[in-house]
């Protein structure tokens, strides 16, 4: 059975919540993007109604050098209702180190990058940049940055991948404002809303979502905005046995969990024991990603991106229509 009372956070009205069981709207937006990994090429199916697909997704190496750019040719045909889609090539780097390594102006090693980033980009409709760990002292850096690549890009389709914001931050790096000229589109990551060291919560609750979408609406534009929405869900657990231990914790451990055995494997004491676990599970179906999708179609919102392909339900692509298809 299914529990889908509101709780008071979701209590907008101007959210509309679809009983389980109920008849799904179909969403139309004029692009539909979402990402294919590289190596799991098979979750892009025949006939998706997708304007656009972000391959992800190139590295950057210890050296600062661009590694790991996917093929194109290993995607199957991207052809769908509105016909081919445009693909993408992504460009991440999580480490705050290596970002500041390669961000750093005027080195050798930030000239090689764009220029590999270039070149890469020529067998791709477009590049996207999803720098997601840049340090606080480096903001002008990644401007800069973006600056220079979008002068070289040709007439690459330019994306950035930024985390979500709900208000302007004093010394944000990721400030909307100040990235908006310098590219033609900016994906509004509006998920991790919680995340797996987080209180346990959802991916991307809509009333944080609608707050997400008013803010970058107000400064990106319907124009450049794309909205970012999950296909995955996490789990949490109340116990992780997981740990190193001192001496003393290991004994307490065997005298809470009333440890009878203890073996010896090669000489080294060993034993086992068995704990309840609750685990705490957030995940979207077709009725909360239809709640979600129709609530930006009715803020106006005109694309959507979707991480990732081979992570939702299939039922979802039911629901989903590119506009003039």
């Amino acid at each position: 059975m299914i529990d889908d009372t509101k709780t008071d956070e979701e209590a907008d009205p101007s959210i509309v919540i679809p009983p389980v069981g109920s008849v799904l709207p179909v969403s139309v937006f004029g692009e539909i993007w979402a990402y294919v990994v590289a190596g799991r090429e098979a979750a892009l199916t025949s006939g998706l109604p997708l304007s656009d697909i972000g391959y992800f997704g190139a590295e950057i190496d210890s050296y600062g050098s661009l590694t790991e750019v996917p093929n194109r040719r290993k995607l199957p045909a991207v052809s769908g209702p509105a016909g081919s889609a445009r693909v993408h090539l992504v460009v991440k780097c999580d480490s705050r180190s290596l970002t500041h390594f390669v961000l750093v102006p005027g080195s050798a090693e930030r000239k090689a990058l764009i220029a590999d980033l270039i070149a890469a980009a020529k067998n791709f409709d477009g590049l996207q940049i999803d720098f997601e760990n840049v340090p606080q002292r480096d903001g002008a850096a990644f401007l800069s940055f973006l600056a220079e690549l979008k002068a070289a890009r040709g007439n690459k389709i330019f994306t950035v991948a930024l985390p979500a914001r709900m208000k302007k931050l004093n010394n944000d790096v990721y400030d909307y404002e100040k990235i908006l000229p310098l590219v033609d589109r900016i994906l509004v990551m509006a998920y991790d809303e919680h995340w797996s060291t987080s209180a346990p919560g959802p991916i991307a609750s809509l009333s944080w979502c609608k707050k997400v979408a008013n803010y970058s609406l107000g400064v990106i534009g319907r124009e450049k905005l794309i909205m970012g929405i999950p296909f995955y869900g996490r789990a949490w657990g109340d116990s992780n046995p997981s740990q190193a231990h001192v001496y003393t914790g290991i004994e307490r451990v065997i005298n809470e969990n009333n440890v009878k055995e203890i073996r010896r494997e090669n000489g080294i004491p060993t034993f086992d024991y068995k704990i309840p676990v609750s685990v705490k599970v957030y995940y979207d179906d077709e009725y909360s990603l239809s709640a979600r999708m129709e609530m930006y179609r009715a803020m106006g919102i005109t694309s959507i991106g979707f991480w990732r392909l081979g992570q939702e339900t299939p039922a979802v692509w039911k629901q989903i229509k590119l506009k003039n298809q």
